[in-house]
């Protein structure tokens, strides 16, 4: 735990970003701060994120300027149960069957805001529907617990930077920037959550993630809808941007040869022609397991960039289960920016 005492009067990004442990005194800490309308980075088991009082414009306003990020960009509000969250959106037959299939885990859900919602306008970005998350880390649920109030959470980094899956990457973006960060080791699942909008009409996938699209087809008995084009509208959810969860290095997908001198980003037992080429290299999965590649992702992008390459060549990924989510995360990283 840290010792240094609570002054909420401190201006933000003017201390260093506390690190606090994963017992009992860290969370009941990361709680009075995020309820004194502090930046507070919380594991989850996707992803961890910058968590600040959804209910609180000045501390949304904080997020946003923490990570650089757009403000037509929603973001997601977390809660530490269903009852919290169907007291923020109103909550249809299909969301509500997703929401108790899935929750707690990695799956958000756009519904109508509630009358009742206490998620504010700028983390709403002005919509009249609201993304809501129960996470499935229960570290995570505790602090949303102890603050007692809807946590918006994207992930805590800069904005179109990696995502960070572990807290070394939350110190390497956003140190000095946040209040504290909860150490909470390794984030299992390494992708964001799977984002379903259950608004007018079928329920659609708006980002692929931690839950596959087909075990969520399976529980609503019908195939997701995809979002329509709408050139020029703003994201109703958080992850729509084209370009995002960018390494500095230009990204080459689907690699079947490495070029002298680029880094290479591999899945499985085979290497690309001309691997022995390559300036650097990691392994998403040796044995081609998606799931153990999904937790890698992140983390791999950010050791990779940090040797400084000009490119990242990613070899082929499959695009079944987790593998769509990861090769979305690799064709907003690849987007031109």
């Amino acid at each position: 735990m840290v010792t240094d005492s609570l002054d909420v009067n401190d201006d933000r990004g003017s201390m260093p970003t506390r690190r606090l442990a994963a017992d009992d005194a860290g969370v009941s800490e990361a709680g009075a701060l995020l309820r004194a309308g502090r930046l507070v980075a919380i594991p989850t088991e996707t992803v961890y994120g910058l968590g600040a009082d959804a209910s609180d414009p000045a501390a949304v306003a904080g997020i946003y300027a923490a990570k650089e990020r757009p403000r037509f960009n929603p973001l997601i509000a977390h809660l530490p149960d269903l009852a919290a969250a169907r007291r923020e959106g109103d909550f249809g037959p299909e969301a509500l069957r997703l929401a108790e299939a899935f929750w707690p885990g990695p799956l958000t859900l756009v519904v109508p805001a509630a009358d009742t919602a206490r998620v504010c306008d700028l983390a709403r970005a002005g919509l009249p529907s609201v993304a809501l998350r129960v996470p499935g880390s229960a570290l995570a649920r505790e602090v949303l617990a102890a603050a007692g109030c809807p946590v918006a959470a994207p992930s805590a980094n800069r904005s179109g930077r990696v995502s960070p899956t572990e807290v070394d990457h939350v110190l390497g973006d956003l140190d000095g920037r946040i209040a504290a960060v909860l150490d909470g080791g390794p984030c299992p699942v390494g992708v964001e959550s799977t984002i379903v909008a259950c608004l007018d009409g079928p329920p659609v996938l708006l980002r692929p993630g931690g839950v596959p699209r087909d075990a969520i087809e399976r529980v609503l008995g019908r195939e997701l809808a995809l979002p329509s084009a709408s050139d020029g509208a703003a994201p109703v959810s958080p992850g729509l941007l084209a370009s995002h969860y960018a390494p500095r290095a230009t990204v080459r997908l689907d690699a079947t040869r490495i070029r002298p001198g680029e880094a290479a980003l591999l899945f499985g037992p085979v290497a690309p022609d001309g691997f022995d080429d390559a300036a650097v290299s990691l392994n998403l999965s040796p044995s081609g397991d998606l799931a153990e590649a999904a937790a890698h992702l992140f983390a791999h992008l950010r050791r990779l960039d940090a040797a400084g390459p000009a490119t990242i060549a990613v070899a082929p990924i499959p695009a079944d289960g987790l593998g769509e989510a990861i090769r979305d995360r690799l064709a907003r990283a690849a987007a031109p920016r």
